[in-house]
């Protein structure tokens, strides 16, 4: 089985017993706890997401040059429970912004640092290795500190919109 198969098949049953659950605080606080960096699901994913960066199936189409990229990795169907799979990679030098967006379903992200150092803005926070899980409805830049990462986000039923107005800039992100 080659590498991107593995990532799907290791992320099914995790994909089963989330799926009735909400992205939001209580989701991010239980994925930070159960499967944490620490876990044997989160060590699986990481290792076979940043072999897929490095083999170039994952977050291989630039958005925004080689500093921001991203793919889908496998699209929504009953057989991920109806959500999507897909990798960004970003690299702040020092800090990076990228496309604004919504989730209208929620997102879960599991943040696989490539450094020690990287941080990913999630809706509660910075976070390094670990997981965000921004709520139905919520909007924001993805961003990024502290070197590069990977974000490899399960998206309900694939929707995001990158339709979505942004806010009015309020002055620089550093």
């Amino acid at each position: 089985m080659d590498s991107r198969q593995a990532l799907v098949e290791r992320s099914i049953p995790f994909l089963r017993e989330i799926r009735n659950r909400t992205a939001g605080k209580e989701l991010e606080t239980w994925l930070n706890t159960t499967y944490g960096p620490d876990s044997e699901l989160y060590a699986d994913v990481s290792r076979l997401i940043k072999q897929g960066v490095e083999e170039g199936w994952a977050a291989n189409i630039e958005v925004d040059g080689q500093n921001y990229r991203r793919s889908m990795i496998e699209p929504p169907s009953a057989r991920t429970e109806y959500f999507s799979i897909t990798a960004v990679y970003l690299n702040s030098v020092p800090r990076y912004r990228g496309q604004f967006h919504q989730h209208p379903y929620g997102e879960l992200n599991m943040v696989v640092p490539i450094g020690p150092d990287a941080q990913l803005m999630g809706p509660h926070g910075w976070q390094g290795a670990g997981w965000t899980a921004p709520s139905p409805g919520s909007k924001h830049c993805p961003e990024v500190r502290g070197g590069a990462l990977i974000a490899l986000f399960y998206l309900p039923a694939g929707r995001i919109s990158y339709d979505a107005t942004p806010p009015a800039a309020t002055g620089p992100t550093a």
